[in-house]
């Protein structure tokens, strides 16, 4: 009473096959991955509202000013 083979899953698949048919299944998972889509590009859009209008990218390196410490405890 493991796990099923392959077999089981054969079996399995042929039965919904033959209730669902071919039609029905190929729509099902048309609208399954226009779902996805649609939900990763609204995720994108909502991370891409938080950010503010002004901040770069963060592939593009931001500008830094570096202060040479040894410099002023020189003088």
């Amino acid at each position: 009473m493991g796990s099923f083979s392959i077999w089981h899953w054969l079996i399995v698949l042929l039965i919904v096959v033959m209730v669902f048919g071919t039609k029905k299944l190929k729509n099902i998972g048309s609208d399954l991955g226009g779902a996805v889509k649609g939900f990763k590009d609204g995720m994108k859009d909502a991370s891409a509202e938080d950010k503010p209008a002004g901040q770069v990218a963060a592939s593009a390196p931001a500008e830094k000013t570096t202060i040479d410490v040894e410099a002023k405890t020189k003088s």
